[in-house]
């Protein structure tokens, strides 16, 4: 991945722009990463008799996002909104191969 340039170091809106650029693509790389994993966890959950959705693993994650975003200075409710939206388009990723629950 490229290095990104501080903040505080671009000097312009364009310098800016480009590293925000450099940034989202980062992002998409390791969303494609996650998906890579759950299309696993759509092969090994059958194996050992576990649903595409399980509501307790679900909330596990979303506190766990919650007590890092707040850690770092994100809003923690903005992250949960988007987890939850990245969760549910991952529970019906994996329902395509196993089925729904």
């Amino acid at each position: 991945m490229p290095t990104l340039t501080p903040p505080q170091d671009c000097a312009t809106m364009q310098d800016l722009r480009a590293q925000i650029d450099k940034l989202d693509c980062q992002l998409i790389q390791m969303l494609v990463t996650r998906a890579s994993y759950i299309d696993r966890a759509s092969e090994l959950k059958p194996g050992e008799g576990l649903p595409a959705r399980i509501p307790d693993r679900v909330e596990e994650v979303v506190q766990r996002v919650r007590t890092s975003s707040a850690e770092l200075g994100m809003d923690p409710d903005l992250a949960e909104r988007m987890w939850r939206i990245l969760i549910d388009w991952s529970i019906a990723r994996e329902e395509r191969v196993i089925g729904p629950d």
